[in-house]
């Protein structure tokens, strides 16, 4: 028995001893041994492979789908009265005042059935189906028995994801948390000189460079010139909670959120004591004006680092870019936008918060074959003369989706877990009412 926990102890520290000789300095120094590089290539001829035999093997049933999002349905571009009006055709438009006609029904049909089939909201909390499968069974819909070649290869897929990848990930995932507690919690007790503020990022950017490193991540980013400064905000779309991960991992950043129990808590607290992060008590997150005030302070000392912020409020499919709240956008000062995008051909990154919990989907990503994805950094934006809030975050918005490929959509990401509020039916309502009535008639 003895010699059987020797063996045991001897293989536990041979294992921690290659993690962090091969894995985890490298990582807290920011360079590179070669492994994810030598890794991900193999993993990208594998599934080119893979993708040749799948696609031989359905040319005959063509049941791939391209994606979730490439159009069940074929919408036609324009503004509900020019669509209304083309429907009319050459019936001639009033002069004065409105007009009705019984074809108006066949736009509001073919818009309900539209929503019903494939609505532009819902569709966007929910997985993106691929082209092709990756040998991740969950993110297939359409794989059929091909071969048995491609059988054997998904079920050596699943030991090494499950039996190596798995425990290196969370092995590397305790070290990168356990030293951000400690190491922040070490630099909490220094006098607030400049030396204090160096250990605090250094220690952010070790332990976030080990998170990443564990999630075989592979980042590009682009156009670093435009990184955010201090004193800033930078604002970006949310896909999944290791958005933080990925954007600390190449500069370090105040984040913003709510105070948490657990083991949350405990990490929270020991970060606030090395760098200024804003956390809120629930009862002060009800209050908007007090949020806006801490905020504008923190933006206000430009000796502090860029608040990072997800204005959506919640996680988007990676498709996609929805509504960003306001609030982020009337703190005054300059905002830098950044888009991220995930390449969903290596695991999905997207949080489905409403089908998994926190554990249920980190172990979906540590056992995903890598996190692939595109970091770019957009020129600083301000806010201009005589321009609302609503309307700066609605040209921010504009540029991260036409940078980072995603779909501009104006629906509220609260719809992930709310009904349509009743003022968005009442525009649509009145939008009609003045077409058939006139402009000009009173409410």
């Amino acid at each position: 028995m003895d010699e059987l926990w020797g063996v045991v102890f001897s293989a536990i520290k041979a294992w921690f001893t290659l993690v962090v000789l091969l894995i985890m300095f490298p990582a807290m120094l920011g360079v590179s041994l070669g492994i994810t590089e030598t890794y991900m290539k193999i993993l990208v001829k594998t599934l080119k492979w893979a993708t040749v035999r799948i696609e031989k093997g359905s040319e005959e049933r063509k049941t791939l789908k391209v994606s979730s999002s490439n159009g069940l349905i074929q919408r036609l571009d324009g503004s509900m009265e020019e669509q209304i009006w083309e429907l009319r055709g050459s019936r001639p438009k009033p002069p004065v005042g409105g007009d009705f006609t019984l074809s108006d029904v066949f736009y509001f049909s073919r818009k309900g059935i539209e929503s019903i089939v494939e609505d532009e909201v819902t569709q966007r909390f929910t997985s993106e189906e691929l082209a092709s499968w990756n040998l991740l069974t969950r993110t297939n819909y359409n794989f059929h028995y091909i071969s048995l070649r491609l059988t054997v290869l998904w079920g050596v897929g699943v030991i090494v994801r499950y039996c190596v990848l798995l425990p290196l990930r969370v092995t590397l995932a305790s070290i990168g948390l356990s030293w951000l507690v400690i190491g922040t919690t070490a630099v909490g007790f220094l006098p607030n000189w400049r030396i204090k503020e160096w250990l605090s990022e250094l220690v952010h950017l070790m332990c976030y460079r080990i998170c990443a490193r564990g999630l075989s991540a592979t980042i590009h980013y682009h156009n670093r010139e435009n990184r955010p400064k201090k004193g800033g905000i930078c604002v970006a779309n949310h896909t999944s909670p290791i958005d933080v991960v990925i954007l600390a991992n190449d500069g370090c950043y105040a984040m913003v959120g709510q105070v948490h129990g657990g083991l949350m808590g405990v990490v929270q607290r020991a970060m606030v004591r090395s760098c200024p992060h804003i956390w809120f008590e629930r009862a002060e997150m009800k209050d908007r004006h007090l949020v806006t005030q801490r905020l504008r302070d923190h933006a206000n000392d430009k000796t502090k680092l860029p608040i990072l912020i997800f204005p959506e409020g919640t996680c988007i499919n990676n498709t996609s870019v929805m509504m960003f709240k306001k609030g982020s956008f009337e703190i005054g000062g300059t905002i830098y936008p950044v888009a991220i995008k995930y390449d969903p051909q290596f695991g999905d990154a997207f949080w489905n918060s409403a089908k998994y919990n926190m554990v249920s989907y980190l172990l979906r990503m540590m056992t995903s074959w890598a996190i692939v994805c595109n970091v770019w950094y957009l020129p600083p934006m301000t806010q201009h003369e005589g321009e609302s809030a609503i309307q700066f975050a609605n040209r921010v918005k504009s540029a991260i989706a036409h940078q980072g490929g995603l779909v501009d959509l104006s629906w509220d990401g609260g719809l992930k877990r709310a009904k349509v509020k009743d003022v968005l039916k009442e525009q649509q309502q009145k939008k009609y009412s003045n077409m058939v009535v006139g402009e000009d008639s009173s409410d």
